[in-house]
């Protein structure tokens, strides 16, 4: 009698650079019947590899990684049929990333630390059809949606601002008036609701908008 999807174990990939990390969620997961981990990937290019090697149902992704990052390694999935539900897993909660992530098509949401119980729960419910974003996760993204999305110019005039340049530095790097350049500013201002530049700057490394490496 063939198994149906429901009574075989869900199959889940493991995509994260820390190795400590990937042979923890092996061993944690690796003891729970209705999971079957059919690989643990080092980068997104060997995401890839693995996935066209063999069907995977649930992805659980860490964001930051080299070459591929986790918000490219969504774009690409979303362009594929049948690619498996995504459960970001990550230590960071900056809502700039984590709403690029929603967007991008990812269902859930849950911090490295989460209990072995947190992690199988959220995989049944992506797996089911369903998401699984933590409350405090699922405002930030709210907060992020009502607040309009900075243009590419007015976040290279931002990464400016916080690497220290003045406007009329800025003005000079980008060959536009510095009255262009503090018009700029005050835009970003307001759509970060905040009063100046310095402030601007401050918000924009918290939230994960600017990423200071």
């Amino acid at each position: 009698m063939n198994t149906t999807r429901s009574e075989r174990p869900v199959r889940i990939l493991i995509v994260d650079d820390h190795p400590v990390v990937r042979a923890g969620l092996l061993t944690l997961l690796g003891k729970e019947p209705r999971l079957a981990v059919v690989g643990a990937a080092h980068c997104g290019e060997e995401a890839i590899s693995m996935l066209a090697a063999a069907p995977v149902d649930v992805l659980l992704l860490d964001l930051r990684m080299p070459g591929i990052s986790g918000i490219d390694l969504l774009g690409i999935l979303r362009k594929k049929s049948g690619a498996p539900a995504v459960i970001i897993l990550s230590s960071y909660e900056y809502d700039e990333e984590v709403y690029q992530a929603v967007k991008a098509g990812a269902r859930g949401y849950l911090s490295k630390n989460a209990s072995r119980n947190d992690i199988l729960a959220a995989i049944l419910a992506v797996q089911g059809g369903g998401t699984c974003f933590p409350g405090a996760i699922e405002e930030q993204v709210k907060q992020r949606e009502a607040r309009s999305s900075l243009s590419t110019r007015e976040v290279e005039i931002l990464t400016m601002v916080t690497k220290g340049l003045t406007n009329r530095e800025i003005a000079r790097v980008l060959t536009i008036s510095q009255y262009t350049v503090r018009n700029h500013i005050n835009h970003i201002s307001a759509k970060l609701n905040v009063s100046d530049r310095t402030e601007a700057a401050t918000v924009a490394i918290q939230q994960g908008i600017i990423r200071i490496e």
